[in-house]
């Protein structure tokens, strides 16, 4: 007779409604607008993170940790990051626009 004994039943309600209680409070906590905004951000520094090292990667440049404390002028200390190939493939793509850009008007002139 435990399933209509009351306190049996009062105690599994109100276990029940704890449970219950505890499954709203996380699913608010989950969609609200400063959680969402929270994961989104984490999400968009990871991403950007792992593009910055795979840029690095790409023109051979490895990542150096900086703190918080160090100045901007001591970062490159060690190692000066050649920018020659990145300032040499712009300036190809400004070229090569700009060509591009020309020809279409004079194509375009009757």
């Amino acid at each position: 007779m435990a399933d209509t004994d009351p306190d049996e039943l009062e105690r599994r309600i109100a276990r029940t409604r704890a449970e219950l209680a505890h499954t709203v409070d996380a699913i608010a906590d989950r969609v609200s607008p400063k959680r969402v905004a929270e994961r989104t951000m984490a999400d968009v520094k990871s991403r950007a993170g792992h593009f910055v090292a795979s840029v690095g990667d790409a023109l051979g440049m490895t990542p150096k940790p900086v703190e918080y404390a160090d100045t901007p002028d001591g970062v490159w200390e060690e190692d000066r990051p050649n920018l020659a190939p990145v300032l040499i493939g712009v300036g190809a793509a400004l070229v090569v626009g700009a060509a591009v850009v020309l020809w279409r008007r004079r194509r375009r002139r009757p």
